[in-house]
């Protein structure tokens, strides 16, 4: 039997295969309103076969966006269209999360194919209350941030507690806190980022000390019998930044207030990082946090092979792996991979007919 089609356990959720779909920003949305374009990319990896599906990042406020066309549930209006997305995605068999994420300093800034990039200006359709742990830009090129104050930081405590309650009425059944790739719960885990001298600053147990609150002020309103997952860079690439073992003390903490799973990315705090690219290289953070934080994971970073999949799920490596631009290339590459391993999966019967024999 193989691992990667075999059925996970997430509180009472049953995912039918070890296969999710990893949040990919399309910046493709009008003041944080859904699209057609999201109901049929979403909806393509359900059809696909995929076991979750996460959006994704929705800001929970209007200057948490990356760029101004990214997804956001800051307002009532915004349920809806993703309740229609959630409802199709469910009736394919898929589990679907919502990823909640606050861009931080990398907010206000311009789509990946648009050029010059780096910052949108105000006259553009930018903002400038671009808000950080400290007022340190990502690069040159990028936003001059705010340091939060501590009223802003209870406010946007509350935005992320208001925005669960939201997903949950537009039908999402997992939620994703976004603590990586450099923005806002990223920058304040990292020294590189959070220069703050009060009680969110400095010492470990400060500098976590935001994620934590956002989690339980989540966890308190998230049912208790669905799952709460967290995404983490585990590594910032850089000296002196957040690392593995630093990522293995906040994971304990987490599971602790009552985080289900660790998904395991890297990087994106500092411009300066050096990072080595090849297959699969962020498993090993996976694996290294499920054995030493006694909680599962999911595993991303180039995974684009079947068996390659299979073996990291099989040999306990992670839960389950996530997959990015593979599925953009095949949106169905579940099904393909099943067919690989040998392994039983559920086709849309109006693909039946071109399931291989």
């Amino acid at each position: 039997m193989s691992a990667l089609f075999s059925p996970f356990v997430l509180r009472s959720l049953t995912l039918r295969n070890r296969v999710g779909v990893s949040p990919m920003c399309q910046y493709s949305s009008d003041n944080g309103y859904a699209t057609d374009w999201h109901l049929v990319h979403l909806g393509a990896f359900a059809t696909g076969g995929a076991g979750l599906v996460i959006t994704e990042a929705m800001a929970v406020t209007p200057e948490g966006r990356i760029s101004p066309q990214d997804l956001g549930i800051w307002d009532d209006g915004h349920i809806p269209v993703l309740r229609r997305i959630t409802e199709f995605c469910r009736a394919q068999g898929a589990v679907v999360g919502i990823q909640l994420a606050h861009a931080g300093r990398k907010a206000s800034t311009r789509r990946p194919w648009e050029q010059p990039s780096g910052t949108v200006r105000t006259d553009e359709g930018g903002w400038d209350n671009v808000m950080a742990p400290s007022a340190v830009p990502f690069s040159p090129s990028y936003p001059q941030p705010h340091a939060l104050s501590l009223d802003g930081i209870a406010h946007v405590i509350a935005s992320f507690r208001a925005a669960a309650i939201r997903a949950l009425e537009a039908g999402f059944q997992v939620a994703e806190l976004h603590a990586a790739h450099g923005y806002l719960l990223h920058e304040f885990l990292s020294p590189l980022a959070n220069q703050r001298t009060d009680e969110y600053g400095g010492a470990f147990d400060n500098r976590i000390r935001f994620l934590l609150e956002v989690t339980d002020a989540v966890r308190a309103v998230w049912p208790s019998d669905l799952p709460l997952i967290v995404r983490i860079s585990a590594s910032d690439w850089a000296d002196g930044g957040w690392d593995i073992e630093d990522s293995v003390r906040l994971s304990m903490l987490l599971k602790a207030r009552g985080v289900d799973l660790i998904d395991c990315s890297s990087g994106g705090l500092a411009a300066h990082q050096q990072i080595t690219i090849g297959p699969g290289y962020q498993v090993p953070f996976a694996r290294r946090i499920r054995e030493a934080a006694g909680i599962p994971t999911a595993a991303v970073g180039l995974i684009t092979d079947a068996r390659q999949a299979e073996q990291i799920v099989a040999d306990g490596s992670a839960d389950i792996v996530l997959l990015a631009r593979e599925l953009l290339r095949n949106p169905r590459w579940p099904l393909a991979a099943a067919h690989t391993l040998g392994a039983t999966i559920t086709w849309p019967p109006q693909y039946e007919r071109a399931r291989p024999r």
